[in-house]
């Protein structure tokens, strides 16, 4: 078990939280070993979520993961990034008025997944019920319910069986 005393949350040995007092977490969280969250501005983590390992969120800007979504393993959160194509240089060993970099808030939405090894850059909005097929790389944002392979959208989800079954999940829950 983690070194994280969070009600709700299931962390693990080698779970690193830095900046845990910006975020709020949601109940049954599971953020498993070698996850990296860095947390300069607020955080939501909704419930019923799964941050698998090897995956990090980070970037310095605010982060919102709703309810019954996922990160997959060694998947990439960034909320910020160095932008390389105009005048900026450097990393974060010099002052940032010498680099260009870009922050903006992303959030994924309820019932969304982000698959295995994927990247979703600043200011990026994953709808509810999205899903991001293995190794993309999602450079702005999908709209609810679609099937993504990068930015591309390939399919759309059942919402109608998801929200049934999600019914039924609430009522077998006692909610």
């Amino acid at each position: 078990m983690g070194t994280y005393n969070l009600p709700g949350v299931k962390t693990y040995e080698f779970t690193k939280i830095i900046g845990i007092e910006n975020i709020e977490f949601g109940k049954s969280i599971i953020i498993d070993d070698f996850v990296m969250i860095y947390a300069k501005k607020k955080m939501r983590i909704g419930s019923y979520v799964h941050v698998a390992c090897f995956s990090s969120i980070l970037g310095g800007e605010e982060f919102v993961m709703e309810d019954f979504s996922w990160i997959s393993s060694g998947s990439r959160i960034f909320t910020g990034s160095d932008d390389l194509k105009d005048w900026g240089f450097g990393n974060p060993t010099i002052p940032e008025k010498y680099r260009n970099v870009k922050r903006a808030p992303v959030s994924i939405g309820k019932f969304a997944c982000i698959g295995a090894n994927s990247v979703i850059l600043p200011g990026v909005t994953v709808g509810e019920g999205a899903t991001v097929g293995a190794n993309s790389v999602v450079t702005r944002d999908l709209e609810p319910w679609g099937i993504y392979i990068g930015n591309n959208k390939v399919g759309e989800r059942n919402k109608d069986e998801v929200l049934k079954n999600y019914s039924q999940f609430l009522k077998d829950m006692g909610s």
